[in-house]
C-alpha cells in the first residue's frame, strides 16, 4: 500500500487575510470511511475564527468527533433530505409508509427539517412537541404527538447508525413527548358541551349579559374556526350575500401585545359556509362597528377589533370567555353550563357535525385541518357508535 503524505486524526491551523483582518482556519484529516480506514483520507476543515484560540478550540472538536466515529461530511446534513432517504430504504407495509409520509411531509420537515441534524437539542424537539399539541397550531391530539415522536425517534436512530450523530437526542428524557398517561387523560379531558348546553350559553350571553363579544363565541361555535383565525379576519374575507368566510391568516398566540398575523397552519386558505344565522351576526357585528367608526367597517378593518380597530390580545379573549362561563354558570347552572375553554367550541362544533352523521372529510375541511387522518385522530373516540352503525346499516341491506 502506497504511504499516505497525512496521518488521520492529525490537523493544524493557519491564518489568512481578509478585508476585515486577520482569520484562522483549522484543516483535518479523517478516514473517507471510519469502518475502513485503509481506504483513504479526505480532508476537512473550517475558516473564519477571529483568533487561533478559537480555530484551535474547533480544531480538537473535530478530532473528538473523528475519534468518536462521527462522519466529517455529515455536519451539514439537515433531516429533511436525510428523513426522506431515511423512509424510501425502508422495506415496510404500505399503511406503515403512508402514515410515516404524513408525519413527515406534514409536520416534521415543516417544523425540523432545514435543521442540521448534529443542531438537534432536546429541547429544540420538546418545543416541536409542544407546537404540534398548541390549540392555534397544528392541534394535534396526545396520542398522534405520541406517534410523531416515534417516526422522529426512529429516524435519528437511524442517523447515530449512519455516524451523523452520537447522542439521538428524541430518546432524551428532557424532550418530553407526550406519555400514555398524557393521551389516556386528554381522552378523559376531551371538552365539548351538548347543543343544548351551547344553545343555552349563547342565549343567555346575548340576551342576559350583552356582551360585545357574543358574535365571536357564535361564529367560533358555528365554523369550528380556532380563535387566532378568527380574530385576524377581516370583512374583506367575509361574503355575507354568499354566506361564506375566507380563512386565510392567524393571530400569533404567542404574541402577548397586539400580536402578528401568520399564515394557517397548513399554510392554505379554506372558505367555510355559514348558515343564515350566522351571517344575521356577522352583519350586526358590522353595523355596530360602522357607529362606532366607519372606518372600523371598511374591507380592509378587522372584524373583530379592539376599541381602537387594533388587533385583540388572544389571551385577554381566552380569559374574557372564561370569565363568561363562569358567570353563566352562576346564573343557570354548572349542568346547563359545563366548564369549557374557547377551545371547547371548536371541539363541539367538530364533535356535533360527526355525531349527526356529517362525512369526516367535510369536518376535516371546515376545521382546516392538513387531512383527513388528523380529524379522525383527534375525533375518532367521539364516534364510538359508528362501528355499530354501520353493522346494522349492512344487515337491513340484506332484509
Amino acid at each position: 500500500m502506497a504511504r499516505r503524505s497525512r496521518r488521520a486524526g492529525k490537523g493544524s491551523i493557519t491564518s489568512y487575510t481578509t478585508k476585515a483582518g486577520t482569520r484562522w482556519r483549522y484543516q483535518l484529516w479523517v478516514p473517507i470511511d471510519p469502518e475502513h480506514p485503509d481506504d483513504g483520507l479526505r480532508q476537512t476543515g473550517k475558516g473564519g475564527y477571529k483568533t487561533a484560540t478559537d480555530a484551535d478550540d474547533a480544531l480538537t472538536k473535530a478530532k473528538n468527533e473523528a475519534a468518536a466515529g462521527l462522519r466529517a461530511d455529515s455536519a451539514k446534513i439537515t433531516l429533511g433530505p436525510y428523513a426522506r432517504t431515511w423512509l424510501a430504504g425502508r422495506r415496510i407495509a404500505n399503511a406503515t409508509r403512508e402514515q410515516y409520509t404524513r408525519h413527515l411531509e406534514l409536520h416534521i420537515v415543516p417544523h425540523l427539517g432545514d435543521v442540521a441534524i448534529r443542531a438537534l437539542t432536546a429541547a429544540r424537539i420538546a418545543q416541536f412537541y409542544r407546537d404540534l399539541e398548541d390549540p392555534d397550531g397544528a392541534d394535534l391530539s396526545a396520542s398522534t404527538v405520541r406517534k410523531i415522536a416515534v417516526t422522529l425517534a426512529q429516524i435519528l436512530d437511524a442517523a447515530v447508525s449512519d455516524r451523523h450523530v452520537l447522542t439521538n437526542r428524541a430518546r432524551d428524557k428532557r424532550a418530553e413527548p407526550p406519555t400514555r398517561k398524557h393521551v389516556e387523560a386528554e381522552a378523559d379531558d376531551f371538552e365539548a358541551c351538548t347543543a343544548e348546553q351551547l344553545a343555552a350559553f349563547l342565549a343567555w350571553n346575548r340576551d342576559t349579559y350583552r356582551d360585545e363579544l357574543h358574535p365571536l363565541w357564535y361564529l367560533l361555535a358555528s365554523t369550528g374556526m380556532r380563535r387566532g383565525e378568527a380574530l385576524a379576519l377581516r370583512w374583506v374575507d367575509v361574503d355575507l350575500a354568499a354566506g361564506t368566510v375566507n380563512v386565510r391568516r392567524a393571530l400569533d398566540s404567542s404574541q402577548t401585545g397586539k400580536g402578528s398575523v401568520k399564515g394557517t397552519k397548513t399554510g392554505r386558505n379554506r372558505v367555510v359556509d355559514i348558515d343564515e344565522k350566522t351571517v344575521e351576526v356577522l352583519r350586526s357585528q358590522r353595523a355596530v362597528r360602522g357607529s362606532v367608526s366607519l372606518g372600523m367597517a371598511r374591507a380592509d378593518s378587522l372584524v373583530f377589533g379592539n376599541d381602537a380597530g387594533e388587533p385583540r390580545n388572544v389571551r385577554s379573549v381566552s380569559n374574557s370567555w372564561g370569565h363568561r362561563v363562569r358567570k353563566a354558570q352562576g346564573k343557570l347552572g354548572a349542568e346547563a353550563v359545563p366548564s369549557l375553554r374557547l377551545h371547547g367550541l371548536r371541539h363541539t362544533h367538530a364533535s356535533l357535525l360527526l355525531e349527526a352523521g356529517v362525512p369526516v372529510k367535510v369536518v376535516s375541511e371546515r376545521l382546516g385541518h392538513a387531512s383527513v387522518s388528523v380529524t379522525m385522530d383527534v375525533y375518532a373516540h367521539v364516534m364510538p357508535g359508528a362501528q355499530r352503525s354501520a353493522a346494522e346499516r349492512f344487515a337491513s341491506l340484506l332484509g
